[in-house]
């Protein structure tokens, strides 16, 4: 997303990937510390929002560094859910020094939170994390998307339910993806056409949009699936050995730099008023 993208641009792309008519900018004028960046991720990220999906928002905050001095543990991170307008929200935030922590131990999960394109709250410091992104990527990252696929296919095979299977899927061919082109891409719908992939993914997606938690039976069976998700781990085991990603992060100090300047300055202008 550019960064001279204004406020209303912002809200027509968050209306496009199906987001509700809610006012988040309140949201983030209602947090105790200030908001380095919030994004939206969860369903609407990944392309396969519901009817009645909640809001997901993401994010990290920063706390001031009197609450890092002194005897109190410091609330590092903070989650949230609430009804607004009839919408069920749900806020993660952490500190931007837990943040980073996260960035480094190569999770993709806050990568994907930092990169989302769904922008409710934006800062130069957010734009200093995501310029340092590209020297977060390492081979390493096929492990996260493994474990969560591996964690999802087996909630699948207790509910038969469509969530857990679109996340498998996701999961998988983000992985993939990120390992072939050092790219990060969490939305189903672009990796479908950017990949091999199921041919029956399009219609996973539009029963889950009548139906958070629809049966997944009625579109493919479940002895298909098994061979299908077999195969995408395997797709992801050679493009994990074949990629150019390096194996450990190399923004380690910049991500420290930036802490400390704005931990000492606060998180810069926010962008939302451009």
């Amino acid at each position: 997303m550019s960064e001279h993208l204004t406020a209303a641009g912002r809200d027509a792309v968050l209306r496009a990937a199906g987001l509700p008519a809610v006012d988040l900018a309140a949201v983030v004028a209602e947090q105790d510390d200030p908001l380095v960046f919030a994004t939206v991720s969860g369903a609407h990220l990944y392309g396969f929002p519901s009817r009645d999906s909640d809001v997901d928002l993401r994010g990290a905050h920063l706390l001031p560094a009197a609450a890092l001095v002194g005897l109190h543990e410091p609330e590092e991170t903070r989650t949230r859910m609430w009804d607004r307008d009839r919408v069920e929200m749900d806020l993660v935030s952490h500190d931007l020094r837990k943040f980073a922590r996260l960035l480094l131990r190569r999770n993709g999960y806050v990568l994907e939170q930092l990169l989302s394109p769904l922008v409710v709250h934006t800062t130069d410091v957010h734009k200093e994390l995501i310029a340092l992104a590209p020297d977060l990527l390492t081979a390493h990252h096929a492990h996260h998307y493994r474990g969560f696929a591996t964690t999802q296919w087996r909630l699948f095979e207790k509910t038969g339910e469509l969530k857990p299977l679109l996340y498998t899927l996701r999961v998988l061919l983000t992985g993939i993806h990120l390992m072939a082109v050092g790219r990060l891409q969490p939305h189903l719908p672009t990796l479908v056409g950017e990949l091999a992939a199921p041919a029956y993914v399009p219609e996973l997606i539009a029963a889950k949009e009548a139906a958070e938690h629809g049966p997944a039976g009625e579109v493919v069976d479940t002895a298909r699936l098994r061979t299908d998700v077999e195969a995408l781990h395997a797709r992801l085991d050679a493009a994990q050995a074949a990629t150019a990603l390096p194996d450990a992060p190399g923004a380690r100090d910049a991500l420290h730099d930036l802490i400390v300047r704005a931990r000492l300055a606060g998180p810069g202008t926010p962008s939302a008023e451009r």
